[in-house]
């Protein structure tokens, strides 16, 4: 059984579940995120976790479906104590990035409208969450986000018009994976 996260049903919603997937709703941010999928994990006990979502780009070449190779924890800031901390590590974690290099998403309980402080392509508000209880569950994670918008002074109505426009693309993807 694999289990497909998604924030909103705005997002995705599929048409024809196959049977071997279980489709959950988590609602925005982070917490909403790291408590759905835990129960998730508990209730179907998954053999791999599939996130699809919207994101803002901050790299102007991304468009389209984006394949995310590593996640960053973007609001989270505790290099003001002066001890060694970086920007996006938490305090007494090694690990900054989760995944590895390539296209990295931050993720923020807010909504980007310019470009974060953190080093990032492109911003979410659940993949770092979701990626962190995979990791720790020991459950591989694979996660697609579809650029809605820039993460820019219009990104909340580019948002809002383009947010169902990654589901054709992600139902592609998704029925080559399974």
């Amino acid at each position: 059984m694999d289990l497909l996260v998604v924030a909103l049903k705005d997002e995705f919603e599929h048409p024809h579940k196959p049977d071997n997937l279980e489709i959950i709703y988590t609602g925005v941010g982070k917490v909403n995120a790291s408590f759905a999928l835990t129960k998730a994990i508990y209730e179907y006990k998954p053999n791999r976790v599939f996130n699809f979502g919207t994101a803002g780009a901050i790299s102007d070449n991304l468009h389209g479906l984006i394949t995310v190779t590593g996640f960053i924890e973007r609001d989270m800031d505790a290099t003001g104590h002066d001890l060694g901390f970086e920007l996006g590590q938490t305090p007494f974690e090694e690990e900054i990035i989760i995944g590895k290099s390539g296209i990295i998403c931050g993720t923020g309980d807010s909504f980007v409208t310019s470009t974060p402080s953190v080093k990032c392509d492109l911003v979410d508000m659940e993949g770092y969450a979701l990626a962190k209880v995979c990791k720790y569950m020991n459950i591989p994670f694979q996660s697609y986000k579809y650029i809605s918008d820039k993460a820019d002074n219009t990104a909340s109505e580019d948002w809002q018009r383009t947010v169902k426009d990654g589901q054709s693309l992600f139902l592609e993807k998704l029925n080559e994976i399974l």
